[in-house]
């Protein structure tokens, strides 16, 4: 069945502290108050556009939904209840703070029939932390997810690579840990250096060196084999595009890409044809993939192929066949040479990758 979000930023208000990486106001394209006004008229304007077999989520997105005074909440949270309770809405979504989490907001949210509460946590590093700014450390974040989870609300965390201090090493380490907290859902964002934020001040510095795109790839990949292989559903890779989130814009540096996962996914298909290639001693690979893979298995702008030959001397070409879109077929200049699956992919690339 098809999902279709209802999104409501509400920026930056009840934030305890301004961490060195947001700029809200900036990320959400949005700076007014939300009302509960807001909210209803919100709602009714996008579910004419939602096919009605969808199952329907309304999402509190942006600031730290429970930081922000009770009274508010419940008045936002229950414009949204109303919707749920007339089988309209399925699920209610909030992002929020690790430090922000009480058995009191807990209970209240869901009698308001929150089913989804993610946590920014970022970085499970304590140097991290500290240098970005968050105003918590770890022991924190393990608390409130098991007080989420104890409350029967679904958990969902999310990430942040190349803040202050960070590296691939603490990148997966947090990934890791992750998953040991089982989540619902994780999402996967690269840091951005965006404006009038204290990153700026400090890359001005010449005191922050945000990760390049290469850079960024090589390690969400790493991420995304963990997450996949432990079945864990990672639902956003990369910040979402508005008409300010963009290089030259808002965001001054960093690995921005508008097509971001689909440049990482496409990574680890390059690195799976190396491997086949190494293997079978077959320098001509031929893949044979669902017509919706075509893209992900050629790269952005061809790279795959370019990259392929230059770098490892390697004739890549890719056709449609009719197969299941988890479906990759390689061929040699003899015929088949491997045939596997994308579960099946990912288990190797997490021996490949030494994780």
């Amino acid at each position: 069945m098809k999902k279709r979000i209802i999104p409501i930023f509400v920026p930056h208000q009840g934030c305890p502290n301004d961490c060195i990486f947001c700029n809200q106001k900036k990320i959400t394209g949005v700076s007014t108050t939300v009302t509960p006004e807001i909210v209803r008229n919100i709602i009714e304007e996008c579910l004419p556009t939602i096919d009605e077999d969808a199952q329907v989520e309304i999402a509190f997105f942006g600031g730290s939904f429970t930081a922000i005074d009770i009274d508010i909440q419940r008045g936002l949270l229950s414009v949204a209840k109303e919707y749920k309770d007339k089988g309209i809405v399925k699920d209610i979504r909030m992002s929020t703070r690790p430090d922000c989490i009480t058995d009191e907001i807990l209970d209240m949210v869901k009698e308001y029939g929150t089913t989804i509460i993610e946590l920014g946590v970022q970085s499970l590093d304590e140097k991290v932390l500290e240098d970005s700014i968050r105003g918590h450390n770890s022991s924190v974040v393990y608390k409130s997810a098991e007080m989420i989870k104890k409350h029967g609300i679904n958990l969902g965390l999310q990430m942040m690579i190349g803040l202050p201090s960070d590296n691939e090493k603490k990148c997966i380490y947090t990934a890791k840990e992750f998953i040991k907290m089982n989540p619902f859902c994780v999402r996967i964002y690269p840091t951005l250096v965006i404006k009038e934020t204290g990153l700026e001040r400090r890359l001005e510095a010449g005191a922050y060196k945000p990760f390049s795109l290469e850079e960024s790839i090589n390690i969400v990949k790493k991420l995304l084999v963990l997450y996949y292989t432990n079945d864990i559903n990672v639902i956003r890779v990369g910040l979402q595009a508005t008409d300010d989130i963009q290089l030259g814009k808002d965001v001054i540096d960093g690995p921005y890409h508008p097509a971001f996962r689909e440049l990482v996914e496409s990574e680890m298909i390059k690195d799976y044809i190396i491997y086949v290639s190494n293997m079978n001693n077959e320098k001509n690979i031929t893949i044979g993939v669902n017509k919706r893979n075509i893209s992900k298995a050629i790269g952005n702008k061809k790279s795959n192929i370019k990259n392929l030959k230059t770098d490892k001397g390697i004739s890549l070409k890719v056709k449609e066949e009719s197969v299941e879109i988890e479906t990759y077929n390689f061929y040699g200049e003899h015929g088949l040479i491997d045939s596997v699956s994308i579960d099946e992919m990912n288990k190797k690339l997490l021996e490949i990758y030494d994780l």
